[in-house]
Order: C-alpha cells, then structure tokens, then sequence
C-alpha cells in the first residue's frame, strides 16, 4: 500500500499568536473519545446511581464514534448525513443544536477531541481541522488518509495518526507541523514507481471498525503524557498479524521504541494505558485481552475471553479493567502481574456498547434488554445493576458512553440518535 506524504502544511492560518494559554484540559467532560490520552474510560466525576432520561434527538446520520463532552457540556460528534453535515455540536441542557458543519464524508470515522476552551479537533478526507465553540473554523492542515486517531500530548499539542498510517504532531493554535511528518508504512519511492499515483483518503476504512488488514491503522492511540510515548496498533500489509507499536514524541521528532506482533486475526480495541504508565493492555480479534510491558512490549499475561473484545477498555486507576464488546457480556478484571483475575461477571447482561468507571464506585454501559437498548448503573465492586434506564426505540448498538461534568451520561446509536441521562433528583 502506497502512502504519500501531505502535500503543503496548513492551508488555512490560525489566527492570534504561537502563545498557547488554553489548557488542553482538566479532565472534566469527556474531552476525548475514552475520556484521555491513555484512553482509561475513566473519569474523576462521582456517579450517580439512579439515573433518568433528559432528552433524546436524531442527528440525521449514522455515528461511529463517541460523543466528546467539552468542560462546559457542549457536545460534539462526527456524523454523515445527505446535507453534509459532518461535524455536529449539541448543548446539554436541551439538545438544540450550536452548529452542524461540512466536513468530508469520511469525517464520520475520525473522533473528535475537545480542548479547554471548547475549541474542537476532527479529521476528514485528508486533513485535520479545528473549529472554536461557535463552529467557525480555525484551522485545516493537509494529511494523508483519514484521521483514526486524534489526541493530545502532553505538551498540549495535537497527536494524529491516519489509517494509511501517517503521524502528525500539529499545533493545537495554528496547525503548523511541530515535528517532521512520520510514515509508519514508509515512504513512497517515485522513481522506482513514477507512476504511482495517490490512494483514495477513505481507502480501507470499511476494515478499521474491526481491525482488519486493509486497515493498517485502526484504533486510537494511547498517550503518555508524562514520558512522551503513545502506542499504536498497526498492520502492514503482507504481514501474517497486526502490531502493538510503541512509539515517543520527545525531542522534536518521532521514533519507534519497540514493535511486538502479537494480535492474532488483527487488532479489535483501542491500547489502553495503565494508570501508572507501566502496563498497556489491547484485544485481539481471536478473543484475546492482552496486557504488555510498556519497557520494552514484553507480553505479561494474555486472557481468553469468550468473545472478542471491541472498541475500548477501561481501565481504572486501581486496576480495575472491563473491557468493551458487543457481542460479550458485562465482565471485570484486575492485574496481578503475570496473570488476571476475574473480579466478577454478568453473563445476563448482553454488552451494546462501552462500559466506563466514574469515582464513587459506579460504572455505566449499555445493554440489550428485551427488544431494545437500556443503560445499566452497576456498582464497579460487585457488577450488581443499580440502575436500568430505557433508550426509547433504541435498536443495534452504542458507539460509547461518555460522562459530563454534572454527571450527565450520553449515549449514541449507531444509526444516529443521541440519549442524554442526568442524575435522578
């Protein structure tokens, strides 16, 4: 697979100066896709344990990825509907709509994360973008391919990797490049191939939803704020299995550190870090939750589950791990160093989505009940439901559950309707 560098670096300036002021965030909302860079699907935000339906709204397209909640509750997901909108904005209160913009059709597959300041970063058909809390755009930087991965680092910048495998820092104010762009499939050689012309950006991203081989990059990648690693999946074309690459971002510019090929039938969920940086854990497609030395990806303990893990992991600070998947069940985990053990499991509770841990012990996902689609509050110390709150006509499956400031939770389905739950008073 041929992938070609970006042509030019930003096409349309930021405006005001290289002085950034804005912090990435505080935790509060759900500023990225698993909530962080090291995608914990975890938050600070105590939990309620009954909940109660605020609102809920179609957007007009179908959802792929999570809905991102910036500090102030203003919500934002990626989208593909026959007006074009792409990129949508919601306020929490009510659901109304701050703005819907065009983006490229493939924007629907690149998350979004949210900075501070509610200022908004998502991919499209090869390029990055920024747009401010009003939806008026503030940058767009050419890429290669179709922004999977799009995160912070821990210098407040922004981290992008495409499908084709193009990795970009940029700058979160202007855009501008901050480290020489990195092709992890290598670069393309024009005069063995004069001819070679450049792939369609979408190529392959009809394989990324389950980390199949035309998709070299299909998850989000995992960042280390505090030492500058991020960790990736990655499956080259040719090779008999997918990778867990482990990257650095330090010094101006961007190095491999280790390479383990390990997810067997490819990769099935994003890396997900261990809250003191020395674990990373992944799944497979052949069933497989994995947990690997960050050293030097080093495998410590692989754990056969009865179904293949997808999507997301999360991963409390206690080690607390429960993992995503639509066609498993509500089960939790925790690391004893050269093995797993499971905590507890809800064989009764058929998974529709990805489950996340607040403070206060709680735990939300969804589930299918019945015919429908019910979000479960269940204590993250025994799996025992505490709450199950009806998504009203609800069918298939949820793209993520993400937590607001105020304890409000949000979910999306995968046909394109958006369910909002507030603390029960």
């Amino acid at each position: 697979m041929a992938v070609f560098a970006a042509l030019g670096a930003v096409t349309m300036a930021g405006c005001g100066t290289d002085i950034d002021d804005i912090k990435v965030g505080s935790g509060a909302g759900w500023p990225a896709a698993h909530h962080d860079g090291r995608n914990g699907g975890v938050t600070t935000v105590v939990g309620s344990r009954k909940m109660a339906l605020s609102w809920t709204r179609p957007v007009g397209g179908p959802i792929e990825e999570a809905v991102t909640i910036g500090p102030k509750g203003q919500m934002f997901l990626t989208t593909r509907t026959p007006n074009n909108c792409a990129l949508l904005s919601l306020q929490m209160p009510t659901g109304r709509k701050r703005f819907c913009n065009q983006l490229g059709p493939n924007a629907i597959s690149s998350p979004s994360v949210v900075d501070g300041a509610d200022n908004v970063y998502a991919g499209d058909d090869g390029a990055v973008n920024s747009l401010n809390y009003l939806g008026q755009p503030r940058w767009r930087t050419p890429v290669a391919g179709v922004p999977v991965s799009v995160q912070f680092t821990g210098d407040g910048n922004v981290l992008t990797v495409t499908q084709s495998g193009q990795v970009d820092v940029l700058s979160r104010q202007t855009g501008a490049r901050v480290v020489s762009t990195l092709q992890l499939l290598g670069e393309p050689d024009f005069l063995a191939h004069p001819d070679l012309t450049r792939p369609a950006s979408g190529q392959g991203l009809e394989d990324c939803g389950t980390g199949g081989p035309y998709c070299p990059v299909a998850n989000i990648s995992a960042v280390d704020a505090a030492t500058g690693r991020f960790y990736l999946t990655l499956w080259k074309p040719g090779a008999p299995t997918a990778a867990l690459v482990a990257m650095r971002y330090h010094d101006n510019r961007i190095q491999q550190e280790w390479s383990a090929a390990m997810l067997s039938e490819g990769s099935a969920t994003s890396p997900t870090l261990s809250a003191d940086g020395e674990t990373v854990y992944v799944g497979d497609n052949s069933k497989r939750l994995i947990a690997i030395d960050t050293a030097d990806g080093r495998t410590k303990w692989v754990q056969n589950l009865e179904w293949a893990p997808r999507y997301g992991i999360s991963v409390s600070n206690d080690g607390l791990i429960i993992p995503a998947g639509d066609n498993g069940y509500l089960v939790a985990l925790r690391d004893k160093g050269e093995v797993a053990e499971i905590v507890w499991e809800r064989k009764d509770l058929a998974l529709r989505g990805t489950p996340v841990q607040t403070a206060g012990g709680v735990g939300y996902t969804t589930a299918a009940i019945g015919e429908g689609l019910n979000l479960i509050t269940f204590d993250t110390k025994t799996g025992a439901t505490e709450d199950s709150d009806p998504l009203p006509g609800a069918k298939g499956s949820t793209t993520g559950t993400s937590v607001g400031a105020e304890g409000e939770v949000v979910v999306a389905t995968r046909i394109g309707e958006v369910f909002t739950f507030e603390p029960e008073k």
